[in-house]
């Protein structure tokens, strides 16, 4: 049964942290509840499908819903944009990867975004995630020592539960022994089909959105899983699988979704020793499949308690499943010392949320490192030649 356990884990890794990061992306595009049910219903139900046809077609453990780095992303840039803007630069960024995965430019595109970039790019939007949990751990000091203790110290004697699993249950226990649950204020929504939305495809929609967007989803699930699918001895169809994530991504964002794709730390996850043998990893990847489908029909049961949360809480909770996330990147801008000046400036636009001429911070700041790096390699090689002539 270890199989379903495991699939069990790779769900919740989606339905905790990234649902709460999805509620709050949702506060700040101001969307009320009707929209909010049918992003939840586009991505949880259209991810967790995508998966499901992708493991059975191809015998191949597939695991995800849809991207947290994207929704981080998303939650950074949503206030700026009206929902029509959003949704037609979802459905842009889900196109682009059809468009990649069709062609097998991924290889080559990425190639043009160096890595550490692409890092830089995403701590810097995590950072204000990351920053807000340490006032939000003040105000609810039990709350945020216990989730500190389930992050840090419980894996390390107890390891069948990732970090950030621990440290949710732990900030839940928090908060109810500080009695700051506000039980009867739980408002039943009704059940509501999804909504169609209109979009509205712009200029700064593609740029803003859709282009920094399909980028974090390639480099930060796609390829995640990719890469942990062929360490475990698997030949997944690279490009389908992309192309499919882009189809799915686009249904998606016709309800107001932002993506759904192949998940990189979920699919790692079922795909893994651990989960079992070769049939036993397809059995986790279903369960989890299947767990996160029925947690999207049954968002509107859902919503109401992470909306009762107290504001606090909510900004800790939601900068965990992100701490791992910015950890790693930190680590790999640090690591590219070469590329340190290129790095640290994508950073800091990044993490200042500079945002010109209508365009998103999270372009600027990809411009700005790749035009530094291009600028550094020329400097590089002018000198080269210069001391190659002396």
């Amino acid at each position: 049964m270890k199989f379903i356990t495991t699939g069990i884990m790779s769900a919740l890794l989606a339905c905790t942290g990234g649902a709460l990061l999805l509620v709050k992306a949702a506060e700040m595009a101001g969307l009320p509840d009707r929209e909010l049910l049918s992003w939840f219903f586009a991505v949880y139900v259209m991810g967790g499908l995508l998966n499901a046809f992708l493991t059975l077609k191809y015998k191949i453990p597939f695991a995800g819903a849809h991207s947290i780095t994207g929704i981080a992303f998303v939650g950074s840039v949503a206030a700026n944009y009206p929902l029509p803007v959003l949704t037609g630069g979802f459905i842009l960024s889900g196109l682009l990867m059809i468009v990649v995965g069709s062609t097998g430019l991924f290889g080559r595109a990425l190639r043009f975004v160096p890595k550490p970039i692409i890092d830089a790019l995403l701590a810097g939007l995590l950072f204000s995630s990351i920053w807000g949990m340490i006032p939000s751990a003040i105000q609810l000091p039990l709350c945020g020592m216990m989730a500190a203790v389930g992050y840090w110290m419980i894996p390390r004697f107890v390891k069948f539960l990732p970090p950030v699993i621990w440290s949710l249950m732990l900030g839940v226990v928090g908060l109810l022994l500080q009695n700051r649950l506000p039980w009867r204020e739980v408002a039943a929504m009704p059940f509501q089909l999804p909504t169609l939305i209109m979009p509205e495809f712009t200029v700064f929609g593609l740029f803003s959105i859709a282009i920094p967007l399909a980028l974090l989803i390639m480099s930060n699930d796609l390829a995640v899983a990719l890469a942990s699918l062929k360490g475990h001895h698997y030949d997944p169809p690279v490009n389908k699988a992309m192309a499919a994530s882009g189809v799915a991504a686009m249904a998606a964002g016709m309800l107001g979704g932002h993506a759904a794709n192949v998940g990189g730390m979920m699919t790692a996850l079922c795909s893994s020793p651990e989960a079992g043998s070769h049939w036993r990893r397809i059995g986790a990847a279903l369960t989890s499949n299947v767990l996160v489908i029925l947690f999207g029909l049954f968002a509107w049961k859902m919503i109401g308690w992470l909306q009762i949360m107290p504001a606090p809480f909510l900004s800790m909770m939601t900068g965990i499943p992100l701490l791992g996330l910015f950890i790693h990147s930190v680590k790999s801008v640090v690591r590219e010392r070469k590329l340190i000046i290129p790095t640290i400036s994508t950073f800091l636009i990044a993490a200042l949320h500079i945002n010109l001429f209508g365009l998103s911070a999270p372009l600027w700041a990809l411009l700005a490192g790749v035009a530094l790096v291009y600028l550094r390699q020329k400097f590089v090689n002018r000198k080269g030649g210069l001391q190659d002539e002396a």
